[in-house]
């Protein structure tokens, strides 16, 4: 990481920051466990110590507020992103796309495959178009409301839902994610993807036989056969199923495929969905413009389908955006200061085998992501930091490349306050602790990577001229 100290500042000491870091851990801590409270709170608690430590560093107001202002900067994509899925999600409802698809899932999803079949289509969606968000956006809500009429317990499907969208998003050439990481580190694309088969293969084979497992058990417990005639039933009556509807996820799958940016090709999506609201449901203006500010309102009398088709609308993601907002607030401030930096090369300073090396580029990646709130800065943090020392020590750039990613990225949404974490709560409706243990493939992946490298296994090494060659780049 580079160090930028204005004239009259100074390095923060390694105590000044861990008071930061610890305000807000604390504080989170105290407010959720204890109290039930929201996180926004303490977190500002958290960008109001950070920035005591700032001023006391001599560090100026200008230069804490452009932290700030740099940190909600980098999060404005994602947030544009919230905002268009919520409408997506309002206007998908009441166009009945969401609820064709749970149909027609109803019919022919079983128990007993359910969950390997829902990381499979996450995964093989993912693998396609490159982006988890827009798998959990899209496919991932209808194959919720499958997994509630089946009677698996939603944080269940979460985390199956989860686990296949980051595997794709991880290992396609298309996800920004996959291009940043090896950017960073110094290597190529398919060199990266390539090297992280080993770790990924390790993870996502564990995950599948776990979803199995598991599928089986809720399968042996048998299936309500009359609460999904029920909601077939419910679903039937109160829209028009038809396949038709099933074109809309499909535009929005192909112009991902197409590499289309991720806010013109969901507003396709949304154009697609007024399209069918209007031809297949009859709906008019103003209950277009309801469902898409305030999102869809079920009132079929069966609480099931209500509570899950109850939802969506740009008005569902402004808790979420306060949230991304005050965590950025403190991760700008957090990065601008040095106060991160700070504790990274402390880390760095008991990283001595190439065992500790790794381990300590899987923590520090997770740990970006609980203080900086952004896997792509926690991406570009944990490369930058660790680059010099993977030179040195004859280790090629995909090896970090590989330990960056298999923290970084899958780490993000299982963090509440991160934009990862609060994206995939709002938009899959369930909390972010709930689906944390079921998201089986994102934290094993950053375990499975700390024991290949622990075991040397897969780890690659470059001669040392080659590596002088890499410093000198």
């Amino acid at each position: 990481m580079k160090t930028d100290i204005p004239t009259g500042a100074r390095m923060p000491h390694l105590w000044e920051a861990t008071i930061s870091l610890f305000s807000l851990v604390v504080g989170i801590s105290i407010s959720i466990v204890a109290y039930g409270l929201d996180p926004q709170i303490p977190m500002l608690l958290g960008v109001i110590v950070a920035s005591l430590v700032a001023l006391r560093c001599g560090f100026s107001w200008q230069n804490i507020q452009n932290g700030m202002v740099r940190g909600i900067t980098n999060a404005l994509p994602a947030m544009i992103i919230l905002l268009v899925v919520g409408i997506l999600i309002g206007v998908w409802i009441l166009a009945g796309v969401v609820p064709t698809l749970i149909y027609y899932g109803l019919q022919f999803m079983s128990p007993t495959i359910f969950l390997p079949a829902t990381l499979i289509i996450c995964a093989i969606t993912s693998l396609a178009t490159g982006t988890s968000w827009g798998t959990s956006g899209t496919i991932g809500v209808a194959l919720m409301g499958i997994g509630a009429g089946l009677g698996f317990p939603l944080p269940l499907v979460a985390g199956a839902v989860l686990s296949g969208a980051y595997f794709g998003d991880k290992m396609s050439p298309l996800s920004d994610t996959t291009n940043l990481a090896p950017a960073m580190a110094g290597t190529d694309l398919f060199t990266h993807i390539k090297h992280m088969s080993y770790t990924t293969g390790v993870s996502i084979t564990l995950t599948l036989i776990i979803e199995i497992v598991l599928g089986l058990r809720y399968s042996a417990a048998g299936g309500d056969l009359e609460r999904i005639d029920t909601m077939l039933t419910t679903l039937a009556d109160n829209f028009t199923i038809n396949p038709v509807l099933l074109l809309p996820p499909l535009v929005v799958l192909f112009v991902s495929y197409r590499k289309m940016p991720a806010i013109p090709g969901i507003t396709l999506g949304v154009i697609a969905g007024v399209i069918c609201a209007v031809g297949l449901q009859g709906a008019n203006y103003e209950a277009l413009a309801n469902a898409a500010f305030g999102g869809f309102s079920s009132d079929t009398g069966v609480d099931e389908v209500d509570s899950l088709l109850s939802r969506g609308g740009l008005e569902s993601m402004f808790f979420t955006i306060s949230l991304i907002i005050v965590a950025m607030m403190f991760g700008g401030v957090m990065e601008r200061t040095n106060q991160l930096k700070v504790i990274a090369d402390k880390i760095l300073s008991y990283a001595k085998s190439t065992a500790s090396l790794i381990t300590s580029t899987v923590l520090t990646s997770i740990a970006a992501n609980l203080i900086l709130c952004d896997q792509y800065m926690a991406i570009v943090m944990g490369a930058r930091t660790y680059a010099p020392a993977y030179r040195e020590r004859g280790l090629a750039p995909e090896n970090l490349s590989r330990a960056v990613e298999d923290s970084a990225t899958v780490t993000a949404n299982l963090v509440p306050w991160n934009s990862g974490g609060a994206y995939q709560a709002a938009t899959l409706g369930v909390a972010t602790i709930a689906y944390l243990p079921f998201n089986f493939f994102c934290w094993l992946s950053p375990i499975v990577t700390i024991i290949f490298g622990i075991t040397g296994w897969t780890i690659h090494r470059i001669e040392p001229e080659a590596a002088a060659e890499a410093a000198e780049v």
